[in-house]
């Protein structure tokens, strides 16, 4: 884990400033050995997550891949489909989450989903920066 590539993940989130909105403003970002090759950030309401995005970014494979998330992926399908049901299905095999989404539709499920696909998942990587930044949009202290 490196936690350049999880801030590098939050300044990339900020880019979906104010288009996101309800949204909160995530970034990902995908390393592979060791240097990024590809971001996502969220789009305006009804398009892309960040994870998404950011595997749509990048023509190679998946395998290999370490995916560097600000916001634990979606577990659910509202107005996108399920991010962490994507990157289960999406060949990489390694997910770092800066914090766990509070939203109960999410809280934890996301990592269950990506655990249960196999997938190593570390979670709290700059969990406080990232924490700060998006105490606005997802209303905890």
């Amino acid at each position: 884990m490196n936690d350049v590539f999880m801030l590098r993940a939050l300044e990339v989130s900020r880019n979906a400033l104010p288009l996101c909105r309800p949204n909160p403003p995530v970034g990902c970002v995908l390393v592979k050995q060791g240097v990024i090759v590809a971001e996502g950030y969220t789009q305006a309401i009804g398009g892309n997550h960040a994870e998404v995005e950011a595997c749509a970014a990048y023509t190679g494979s998946l395998e290999g891949v370490t995916a560097y998330v600000t916001l634990e992926p979606c577990a659910f399908v509202g107005r996108t489909p399920s991010c962490a049901h994507m990157l289960a299905k999406s060949g990489i095999k390694h997910v770092v989450v800066a914090i766990l989404d509070p939203d109960p539709r999410n809280s934890g499920k996301g990592i269950d989903i990506l655990r249960t696909a196999g997938i190593r998942v570390d979670i709290g990587l700059c969990g406080e920066a990232v924490s700060e930044f998006l105490t606005p949009y997802l209303g905890h202290a």
